[in-house]
């Protein structure tokens, strides 16, 4: 067993907030050390060469060059640093673990995953444990609900498909609205988010609306045979449903 466990650890992302937060969290971990902080991938590659970081948490969207784009510009270079990557997608999983990341850590990163990841770095290089299996680790990132970043300010809050109330479109923006909060999501058409979201959990409720099936409070009759659909609670927000949607939220719901 090696004695000397410490890792000197390479923080990237480009959101200052997200390095102060992961820099908070690895402070409380025993044997860390920083070795810097890196705002996009140009300067990710330059750090690199220059720290010789053990580890890199590493985001993956970022201007200038993404985190796969850094991984390739270091072909060149002796002993790259293992990465763990950070991001507010899952959809990147497989294609991470084929560049050999040493893990896959979802955004908000949870304190506990944080840990787990570095303690499974000091095992990987102690020869205690080989890199873990893809399609056991890809299904571990995938199972559970989807998780879908909310334009808050200049920042995202990634919430659970769960608590994804209705979304609609708004001057060329798919907009996503849960009991607390409403924001933009990265996505151009209301298609594209359905496919990224769980099968059967959302239905089209109209043309510019999609909703929640598990979070249709009350149904009401409207003009013309359409209805109106009242979501979360007795005091949330309602949205229309065309008449033409309502026959198959007919078939889905029984009503």
């Amino acid at each position: 067993m090696i004695e000397n466990d410490s890792l000197r650890v390479l923080i990237v992302d480009d959101e200052a907030p997200a390095r102060w937060d992961i820099r908070r969290m690895l402070g409380k971990i025993a044997r860390i050390e920083i070795a810097g902080e890196a705002a996009d991938g140009l300067e990710a590659v330059e750090m690199i060469r220059k720290a010789r970081p053990d580890v890199v948490l590493l985001d993956i969207q970022m201007p200038g060059l993404d985190g796969f784009q850094v991984i390739e510009k270091l072909g060149d270079m002796d002993g790259i640093p293992a990465v763990i990557f950070i991001t507010a997608y899952d959809q990147y999983a497989v294609r991470a673990f084929e560049v050999h990341a040493v893990d896959y850590l979802l955004k908000p990163v949870e304190e506990e995953r944080l840990v787990e990841a570095i303690e499974r770095m000091r095992r990987i290089r102690q020869g205690l444990e080989q890199r873990s299996d893809l399609a056991a680790l890809v299904r571990t990132i995938s199972s559970g609900p989807k998780r879908i970043p909310i334009r808050q300010g200049s920042g995202h809050l990634v919430v659970s498909e769960d608590d994804i109330l209705y979304a609609t479109l708004a001057s060329g923006e798919v907009v996503a609205a849960t009991g607390r909060i409403e924001g933009a999501t990265n996505f151009r058409s209301l298609e594209g988010l359905m496919q990224e979201l769980t099968p059967g959990k959302f239905a089209r409720a109209h043309r510019s609306y999609i909703v929640n099936l598990q979070r249709i409070h009350e149904i009401t009759p409207w003009l013309s045979g359409s209805y109106r659909l009242r979501l979360g609670n007795a005091e949330g927000p309602v949205i229309p449903l065309s008449r033409a949607q309502a026959r198959e939220l007919r078939k889905l719901l029984k009503f």
